[in-house]
């Protein structure tokens, strides 16, 4: 058996933590200027912490918005809990960031999305241990219209 780089799971855990880092700071000081967050999470994953009419009223998948109002921000190392706001009723939810599929900052054009692939059983696939993940990032600074979508896989022989 060869040994490979898992690049795949090293830039998860890296973009995994580039959110934990960016949620602790919002934390402490808030969300500074025009940055809020659209956050998409798999509501059937084990770990997610949402009240039974959210998972039932979003059965697989659910954005959030971290923009005016949220409350009780905890950031952990596998997560973060935070209270929003659903038509005047504040729901405490908690999302690891391993449900994560998505985090997007439109005030920066900045974004990231995780792809998962469904398996039939949970080994990993030798030739693709981890699932391919864009990376979208492209700050306003640099004059562009549109964020810029980049696949791992174009890297991947």
């Amino acid at each position: 058996m060869t040994r490979s780089i898992d690049y795949g799971n090293l830039m998860h855990r890296a973009m995994r933590g580039l959110i934990q880092q960016v949620l602790t700071d919002i934390g402490k000081y808030g969300l500074p200027g025009d940055h809020h967050f659209f956050i998409t999470f798999d509501t059937m994953h084990p770990d997610v912490e949402i009240a039974d009419w959210l998972s039932d009223r979003y059965p697989g998948e659910m954005t959030v918005v971290i923009q005016h109002w949220f409350d009780n921000l905890t950031v952990t190392d596998d997560g973060f809990a935070i209270t929003l706001n659903f038509g005047d009723n504040p729901e405490p939810l908690y999302i690891p960031y391993d449900a994560i599929k998505t985090f997007v900052d439109p005030s920066v054009e900045f974004g990231l999305r995780f792809e998962t692939q469904d398996s039939e059983d949970e080994e990993e696939d030798e030739s693709h241990p981890e699932a391919p993940m864009d990376v979208m990032a492209d700050e306003k600074d640099h004059a562009a219209p549109e964020a810029e979508v980049v696949s791992l896989d174009s890297f991947r022989k």
